[in-house]
């Protein structure tokens, strides 16, 4: 086992060492080790069924460890139940929820304290939760009052959250605490774990994102088949391969294979228009190619899911037109789309996708079973397409006939995904395909994907993580507010540029507030845009047509109206070579000097224009606080 040089360091807080758990015949641990110090974040890694959850729940008192020893705050720690472990300060913020439907928000944030002796106070515990959802930036997003069973999966997980940080916990778990959030979710939650290290917290924080271990996580700890691989190491010592190579025991190669879709690509075979299912989708239309890996991006609530159950028939539609090969059809039920040819793997694994009564053959098999008609499961028809799929996913045959539930979390994916390959389908759906597994399984999810896509498939990814858009899509759409806001390609986006673009519409308010208040008062043209080089992507434009940008286009400095300003990007009026138009532009910065795109104005060559300063100003505005405006 890979171990780390000693450092002077805090003492531990929690050592666990030859930690064994038997599961009957199923051996989940066998050698488990972690260390874990105040105003430290660990990262505990593994590939699927390596033991990560299993060494999580028996810390935190949720199950009982058949051998070895873990010691906490200097003394054994010998737990029989999770409120032992609350009152000695551990907190376990799972990945699987456990709130009580039927309670509250607020009622779910302290529901440890409910059973407690004594008078509770609610308008302290409303005060309190108000404090800890103001802190996770979700105090107006999740009422007090609201019941649980009625909030979408990423706010379920803020509750989890929010009621690990209520016990004002000594030592905190967060068992993939991100899978079901946004990447503004993510980086906010990451602020709070900072401030909890900060504050002498010991965490520990599984995850499958690797890079999500780099931005957080001190030092790492491994498991590979529920053995420790490598304890306690300096995250700032290895690379994403080096624990990639520690998690799988071999070198997978990039994440993200190449791939030139040119000669696959071919006609549009399916398109949506209009589309309107309320609440959460107003109008959304896209389209997608044969052998095209199209993404639908956004932020969690931004009506991507929504709009796939709307076309699926999960979901009641207002308006819009959906188009197979060019022909409308009226897909009413999941069995319309069937038989139109189209495929879908639903986000919930476990809620939307598995039959646990059926064995893995009969799961493979499920959509199949659909298309075959006469006396039979019709199982024979397809066997040597099934022994294809089991050789690629590297399953025995002779592990059909157990039931689904014994295999790992990216076993069952990829199983899922091969159910729908089965039915040979003209369009694939796929919404968060990758969502709860480890690194191995993502890059064998997206070489079947893109085998698929190459074999004339048309691939819709839905992700809320924009690097896995941008490693495996050629085009994406971007959604906000069940609004499409672009169709770009792949690569001429990046994270930032995808985080500002699905930015939902309430956030960016102020600054389309600012174009439409800048173009009627100096009666030109507004917009707000990104700048890579010569490239640019319109966010949104007030006023006249002047400057020749279209928002949610990518178009090159050169074609625009207005080149010389987007060359030059002075700070002050440009006037192009014509004399037609002159531009200001201004570029936007958050309190950490990141790059939040550019207000430009652009007015007619012969007017005269506004004192730069004075727009300066109230660009300014937009990325500061009253406090530092008036300062």
């Amino acid at each position: 086992m890979l171990q780390s040089n000693a450092q002077t360091r805090a003492e531990a807080l929690l050592t666990a060492r030859r930690v064994s758990k038997a599961f009957g015949r199923t051996q989940a641990l066998s050698d488990a080790a972690l260390t874990l110090r105040p105003g430290e974040v660990v990262g505990l890694l593994g590939a699927n069924g390596a033991g990560k959850s299993t060494l999580s729940r028996i810390i935190s008192g949720h199950i009982q460890p058949s051998g070895g020893e873990v010691r906490f705050a200097g003394e054994p720690l010998t737990l029989t139940s999770t409120r032992e472990a609350l009152r000695r300060g551990i907190a376990l913020v799972a990945q699987e929820t456990s709130l009580a439907p039927d309670l509250t928000v607020l009622e779910n944030i302290f529901l440890p304290d409910l059973a407690t002796p004594g008078r509770l106070s609610f308008a302290r515990m409303r005060a309190k939760a108000n404090d800890l959802l103001r802190m996770l930036g979700h105090e107006h997003v999740l009422p007090l009052d609201a019941e649980v069973r009625g909030l979408s999966a990423a706010q379920r997980q803020l509750v989890e959250i929010a009621k690990a940080l209520a016990l004002d916990a000594r030592l905190v778990i967060f068992d993939e605490p991100t899978a079901s959030l946004s990447a503004t979710e993510v980086d906010r939650l990451f602020d709070i774990m900072a401030r909890l290290r900060d504050g002498g917290r010991a965490l520990a924080f599984v995850s499958h994102r690797l890079e999500e271990v780099f931005a957080i996580c001190d030092r790492v700890t491994v498991l590979r088949e529920g053995h420790c691989v490598a304890e306690d190491i300096a995250t700032s010592t290895l690379t994403q391969g080096d624990i990639i190579q520690h998690m799988v025991g071999r070198d997978i190669g990039a994440i993200y294979s190449a791939r030139t879709p040119t000669e696959s690509i071919g006609e549009t075979v399916f398109e949506v228009r209009g589309l309107r299912a309320m609440p959460w989708v107003r109008d959304m239309s896209f389209s997608v190619r044969r052998g095209e890996i199209l993404g639908l991006g956004g932020l969690v609530g931004a009506g991507r899911s929504e709009a796939v159950e709307a076309i699926w028939g999960l979901r009641a539609r207002q308006a819009g037109e959906i188009l197979v090969r060019g022909q409308a059809v009226p897909l009413r039920r999941p069995a319309d789309a069937v038989r139109a040819g189209i495929g879908f793997v639903a986000e919930d694994r476990r809620a939307q996708n598995i039959v646990p009564d059926m064995s893995v053959r009969e799961n493979l098999m499920l959509a199949q079973m659909g298309q075959h008609s006469g006396f039979g499961r019709g199982f024979g028809k397809r066997a040597d397409r099934v022994a294809d799929l089991l050789r690629d996913l590297g399953l025995p045959a002779d592990r059909l006939d157990q039931s689904l539930l014994n295999f790992s979390g990216g076993m069952q994916q990829k199983i899922i995904i091969a159910r729908w390959l089965l039915t040979e389908p003209e369009i694939l759906i796929l919404d968060e395909p990758t969502k709860g597994v480890d690194i191995g399984t993502r890059s064998q999810v997206y070489r079947m994907l893109q085998d698929a896509a190459d074999a004339g498939l048309a691939v819709i990814v839905i992700s809320s993580d924009f690097e896995e858009l941008l490693g495996i899509c050629e085009r994406i759409i971007v959604v906000s507010d069940g609004i499409t806001i672009a169709d770009l390609p792949a690569d001429r986006l990046t994270e930032e540029k995808l985080t500002l673009l699905a930015a939902p519409r309430t956030s960016t308010a102020r600054n389309q507030a600012l174009l439409r208040d800048l173009a009627r008062e100096h009666g030109g043209d507004a917009f707000w845009t990104l700048l890579d080089g010569d490239g640019i992507i319109c966010l949104a434009q007030a006023g006249a047509e002047l400057a020749g940008l279209v928002p949610g286009q990518a178009a090159e400095a050169q074609k625009t109206h207005i080149p010389a300003a987007l060359t030059a990007r002075d700070g002050v009026f440009v006037t192009e070579a014509d004399g037609q138009r002159q531009t200001l532009l201004v570029q936007m910065t958050d309190r950490r000097g990141h790059d939040l795109g550019w207000i430009g104005l652009t007015l007619p060559g012969d007017v005269p224009p506004p004192p730069p300063d004075g727009i300066r100003g109230r660009v300014r505005a937009l990325t500061r606080g009253p406090e530092e405006e008036t300062a």
